[in-house]
């Protein structure tokens, strides 16, 4: 492993409406599926052959379905491996990737609301899937691998599986770089979106407009950073703040004021503090601490063979790790669990709070995952249920 991947269904949205009878919806929590990029394979990337990481993978794929289908993904030499890792009811799926990240490069699913007349305001729902453009977060010389072919090829892959209609985007962006609330408002970051390893010729404004065209958002908040540490990403959102639900969003946090995360986060605070979302709310502000800076240990760095095709991984190197970075299944909150006793601790709490009527299950695995640069959130991609009935709009 890795190289699986990780997909669920869910049906929550963001509602745009384009020129004519279309609206586009960025979907958000209520699944149907969930792809996990899931049975890890690179050596260069994932410490000891990546049996390790794999079972962390597993852990989350078996989590998450306590409470939703879940599809895994794992390349031709990897499938055995998976469904060996795996119970019977959790589907396993042959495809080839670079490695196993499908948050940035699976679809970004949609719902599409076609009006069926023009005067009885009933909709159609359909799914469909953004099939953005991809450059393993930064390029040849900025990227965390050189060769991303078979990376582009996911989203058009998942698509043509469950059969639904691609929209693909030339924008070079990753899933985890975004983060929406179902009624109009997008969380980005400026470090991300705006680096110049990304859309060198797009403005800002440039990018906001793809990003409401696309996901159907009438709001963009760009906040300034990501997390310290997350140079893999060149800072994602989905380390640094997401929505519960709207109007409420959790925020990486730490009261250490020796800490470098700390100004982050305070800056972070005091913009969201002072912004509203789409619908004119003030945010309430979950603050979701992070835990006691963790580094990669001489012991993993030695597992992972350097041997110049992928990013480095030195000894010493600070590692992104959030709790921020979950999972929101039907009913279930999948987060990272960190060996840190009094943050998980915390963090726990702190998600049963925001998702009361969630139950939350904590992957005490997760730190294999952040290893190779992520965690839960990035592994995974849902895709929405939709009802089959014919609705009024509203």
């Amino acid at each position: 492993m890795p190289m699986m991947s990780l997909c669920t269904n869910s049906a929550s949205s963001l509602t745009l409406h384009m020129a004519g009878p279309i609206c586009l919806r960025r979907c958000k929590n209520c699944n149907s599926d969930v792809l996990c990029s899931e049975i890890q394979e690179r050596s260069d990337n994932w410490r000891d052959n990546a049996l390790p990481s794999q079972l962390a993978y597993a852990e989350v794929a078996i989590a998450i379905s306590k409470f939703e289908p879940v599809t895994v993904c794992a390349s031709a030499s990897q499938w055995a491996t998976a469904r060996s890792l795996l119970p019977q009811h959790i589907r396993v799926v042959e495809m080839s990737m670079n490695d196993s990240w499908f948050r940035d490069t699976g679809p970004t699913f949609v719902v599409c609301d076609r009006d069926l007349t023009s005067s009885s305001g009933k909709l159609e729902h359909k799914v469909a899937g953004i099939d953005w453009n991809f450059n393993s977060w930064g390029g040849v010389d900025d990227g965390c691998y050189t060769d991303w072919s078979l990376d582009l090829l996911v989203a058009r892959k998942i698509l043509g599986i469950e059969r639904l209609p691609r929209f693909p985007h030339s924008l070079i962006l990753e899933g985890g770089s975004i983060h929406v609330d179902g009624e109009g408002t997008c969380l980005t970051t400026e470090e991300c979106l705006l680096n110049p390893n990304r859309n060198p010729s797009l403005t800002k404004e440039q990018i906001e407009v793809e990003l409401k065209m696309y996901l159907g958002v009438e709001k963009v908040i760009w906040l300034p950073r990501g997390l310290l540490g997350d140079d893999d990403t060149n800072g994602h959102i989905d380390n640094m703040c997401c929505f519960a639900r709207p109007g409420v969003v959790l925020l990486s946090w730490t009261n250490d004021e020796s800490d470098p995360q700390y100004e982050r986060s305070v800056e972070a605070l005091s913009f969201l503090s002072d912004t509203t979302d789409a619908s004119g709310r003030k945010l309430e502000i979950f603050k979701l601490h992070i835990p006691a800076p963790m580094y990669m240990t001489v012991e993993e760095s030695a597992g992972v063979a350097q041997i110049g095709e992928a990013k480095p991984r030195p000894a010493g190197t600070r590692l992104a790790a959030s709790y921020v970075n979950f999972y929101i299944a039907n009913g279930g909150i999948i987060a990272p669990a960190f060996g840190d006793e009094k943050w998980d601790n915390e963090a726990k709490n702190v998600l049963s709070s925001a998702f009361p009527n969630h139950e939350v299950v904590m992957i005490k695995g997760a730190r294999e995952i952040c290893l190779g640069g992520g965690n839960v959130h990035c592994i995974t991609q849902q895709q929405p249920v939709v009802p089959n009935n014919v609705g009024k709009h509203g």
